[in-house]
């Protein structure tokens, strides 16, 4: 327990407590919540949650300003969020008086809370509305003692999630935390206390309440996912969460797939492998310096939806999907739109995603070296796409097993050997594209042209040429450009000046 209050000592930004303390001897301040948790359990945590008692509202809030910068966030509710004077704008503190809530109607409303802040009450009362016992914990820092009136710490040493009170009732106050207590197993690796267990299966349906908000939902699966992809995916699957936010999924166990091309086993089991494959030593050395993004994890979860919906049974019995990486994209946008996935922290694109899908198996039939080097820089050298699909069709290809259980790459290592030779024609990391020669007022001066479709047609006719390596200057894209749209060439349009 020294530990918590050694990262108290030394947090620089938090010299206003000491101030605090000493300038109002009936004060009392505690480090509340997942800080204590985490600090326990050795985990780097940043956020700082504190419970200020003893002093009424206005005094408080009068002692914060001089000490930095305070907004109300909830003043209703009695928070604040303080910024420390010299601290950073992203390390701001969320400061709250004691309280008590309880659920309107228990109809798992995220805000359908009665809050009511009381500066008097003790912090025993704030603690035990909380919702898992390993957050119901608070740091005396005058005393230097743990409060802990719920059991958390016990919880935390045996590693267990166990919601405050009855399990059914707690979750009943508020929907989302189904999800949170789902996350924290994942993030912590944590086991359930049984009966909250069973009232998180029990309860699962109601995640598609329309009390509970979308982002809410959002911001407790990208988390998950974020921590650790495997463990949420196997934890959604017991608990019941796929079935209910994203059905599409649950589609595709049972779902076969041909022997020949995947040996490994049913659509479930190669989506599993896919994004397994993600956090492999193959694919660091594939990519090094280079971890999976949220939104690479779940286009990779996402990548085959498609193939339940598209599956037949052709004569002979081999089996068809033909078209799956259309219908796939479009039900992987349509559960990115669904559970406003975009919402946590900008960090997803449904577009994007639905992109990524629709093009995984641009090389599984083609040889890239039949591409045209055009087509190669569309789709691979593309700023905010290009390195993620190739990712996603390694992860695809490394999933894919042969009858003795190895990797189809397959064409991959020859697209890879294609985008490198023409990343060497002036390839940039600021663009990841090549730099282009001519730009169109280039095009127009030389041509004397009027701006128009014809000038990008002719760039781009000129960017295939530098990307196949036939004009590789400034000076030969210039004589490029008179040879074919000189003077003996009949498209040429003169830019007349009106007389003034």
């Amino acid at each position: 327990m020294h530990e918590i209050q050694h990262q108290l000592d030394k947090n620089q930004d938090l010299v206003f407590l000491s101030a605090l303390l000493k300038r109002y001897r009936r004060s009392e301040a505690y480090l509340v919540g997942g800080m204590v948790r985490d600090i326990i359990l050795g985990r780097h945590s940043k956020d700082y949650d504190f419970v200020i008692r003893g002093i009424q509202p206005a005094v408080l809030e009068k002692f914060l300003r001089q000490h930095g910068r305070v907004d109300l966030v909830g003043k209703t509710f009695g928070v604040y969020k303080f910024l420390p004077k010299g601290a950073s704008a992203s390390d701001s503190i969320d400061i709250a008086l004691p309280r008590t809530e309880h659920s309107l109607y228990f109809s798992g409303g995220y805000r359908e809370f009665a809050v009511k802040p009381d500066y008097r009450l003790p912090i025993e009362h704030d603690l035990k509305r909380r919702d898992y016992t390993i957050n119901a914990l608070a740091w005396d820092i005058r005393s230097k003692k743990l409060i802990d009136p719920v059991g958390g710490s016990s919880d935390i040493a045996s590693r267990t999630i166990r919601a405050v009170g009855q399990a059914e009732q707690r979750l009943s106050e508020d929907y989302s935390r189904i999800l949170r207590g789902l996350r924290f197993a994942v993030q912590l690796n944590f086991r359930f206390e049984y009966k909250t267990w069973r009232a998180i299966k029990k309860m699962i349906g109601f995640l598609n309440s329309t009390k509970l908000p979308r982002e809410a939902i959002a911001r407790e699966i990208g988390k998950a996912f974020t921590a650790d992809p495997l463990h949420t995916i196997d934890i959604f699957d017991l608990a019941g969460v796929f079935r209910v936010l994203m059905p599409e999924i649950i589609h595709l166990k049972g779902c076969p797939q041909g022997p020949n091309y995947h040996a490994e086993g049913d659509v479930w089991t190669h989506t599993r492998l896919a994004v397994e494959a993600l956090f492999s030593s193959q694919f660091r050395r594939q990519f090094p310096k280079t971890r999976p993004d949220l939104e690479l994890i779940l286009t990779t979860l996402f990548h085959d939806l498609g193939k339940a919906y598209t599956f037949r049974r052709l004569p002979g019995g081999k089996l068809s999907f033909y078209g799956h990486e259309l219908v796939g994209s479009r039900l992987a946008q349509d559960i990115c739109e669904r559970l406003r996935l975009s919402s946590y922290d900008g960090l997803i694109d449904g577009e994007r995603v639905a992109w990524l899908i629709r093009h995984h198996l641009l090389v599984l039939h083609t040889s890239p070296s039949q591409f045209k080097p055009a087509t190669i820089e569309k789709y691979f050298l593309m700023p905010d796409r290009g390195t993620k699909l190739l990712q996603l069709i390694w992860a695809d290809r490394f999933a894919s097993r042969t009858v003795d259980n190895q990797p189809s790459l397959g064409n991959f290592y020859d697209l890879v050997e294609v985008i490198d030779e023409i990343k060497k024609i002036g390839y940039t990391k600021k663009t990841h594209q090549p730099v282009r020669l001519l730009n169109g007022d280039e095009v127009i001066k030389a041509l004397q042209l009027t701006p128009g479709p014809r000038v990008g047609q002719i760039l781009a006719r000129l960017r295939a040429a530098q990307l196949k390596k036939v004009i590789r200057s400034k000076k030969q894209a210039l004589s490029f450009l008179e040879r074919y749209y000189g003077k003996k060439n009949t498209h040429r349009r003169t830019v007349r000046r009106s007389a003034s």
